[in-house]
């Protein structure tokens, strides 16, 4: 990863944190065919799918069918796909054996901040998905794996309301002791404001280890605060951003949670800020529309409507 701080990395994650709250289902061919517009597009770390309970999330019910699909190949000349880093979510360490045996580049897990969040989403406790998870990124990173962890519900809980900084930090303390690659904070439920963006970063910054695992952010835009929590967390120096091409995406285990920041919008306010991302503006806006006509809706980005401005310069 770049050093540079302009430079802004995207993870896309509309083929599982996007597609995942759907109410259609989509097959696996449209799901690569995804991946695939959104490799071709300049992603490179892409959140393929979601090794969980196939009963709770039927729209992950084929993950082994869609890795097989992506190792098979099938990408134009001129794109190399041992460079595109394919990642798998877990929740447990029966879905990392999953992960493991479909072939994924990165692990990601999740621990939440608030125990009615861990409960509903995860049927256990915090403390209880803390020691599991340290099992967890051991044993992906003895197959050769990178790791990532995401605390969810860092800014706020569906069911507790308020979730106190302090124990967010104690949260990202254990995970950061665990030594993932890579630690995340997630807006879940999109209540977070810029102001607890970079209080929170500077928080995890200053924890044993803060400074020098990468940070990563991930958030939702459902109180419209989406796109001003991303540039506060690149301006606080994290410098990885989930995105999912059209803005698709939720949570099934919170209620009323919408979309994830839209791809093509963030890249837009990044590039118009001086930062690089590496994708295409056009590519990915036209992505967005197209996996929001397979879903039978329009997508709640913007820039697929609107385009770049100036148009000489969208891409």
């Amino acid at each position: 990863m770049s050093t540079d701080p302009r430079d802004v990395e995207i993870v896309e994650v509309g083929p599982r944190d996007g597609l995942q709250n759907e109410a259609a289902l989509l097959g696996v061919a449209d799901k690569v065919e995804l991946i695939r517009r959104a490799v071709l597009a300049g992603a490179r770390r892409i959140e393929a799918t979601s090794f969980v309970n196939p009963r709770l999330v039927p729209q992950m019910a084929d993950a082994e069918a869609v890795m097989a699909a992506l190792r098979a190949g099938g990408f134009p000349p001129g794109i190399d796909a041992g460079r595109v880093s394919y990642i798998g979510l877990v929740l447990n360490r029966r879905g990392l054996q999953r992960a493991l045996a479909a072939g994924v580049d990165e692990v990601n897990m999740v621990v939440a901040a608030s125990e009615s969040f861990a409960q509903r989403n995860q049927g256990a406790g915090i403390a209880e998905l803390l020691a599991a998870g340290a099992e967890i990124l051991a044993e992906a990173r003895a197959a050769g794996l990178r790791t990532s962890v995401v605390i969810t519900v860092a800014f706020g809980c569906p069911f507790e309301g308020e979730v106190p900084e302090d124990r967010v930090l104690e949260v990202a303390r254990s995970c950061l002791a665990a030594g993932p690659d890579e630690l995340a904070v997630g807006d879940t439920i999109g209540v977070g404001v810029p102001a607890q963006v970079r209080s929170l970063v500077n928080g995890i910054r200053a924890l044993p280890g803060g400074a020098q695992v990468p940070l990563r952010a991930h958030f939702h835009n459902t109180r419209n605060t989406g796109y001003a929590n991303a540039l506060a967390a690149v301006e606080a120096g994290v410098a990885v951003l989930d995105a999912s091409l059209g803005g698709i995406g939720g949570c099934p285990f919170a209620p009323a949670a919408t979309g994830n920041i839209a791809t093509e919008d963030l890249i837009y306010l990044l590039h118009r800020s001086g930062y690089r991302t590496g994708l295409d503006l056009e590519a990915a806006a036209a992505t967005g529309t197209w996996i929001a006509q397979r879903l039978g809706r329009q997508a709640p980005a913007l820039l697929g409507r609107a385009g770049g401005f100036p148009a000489a310069a969208r891409a």
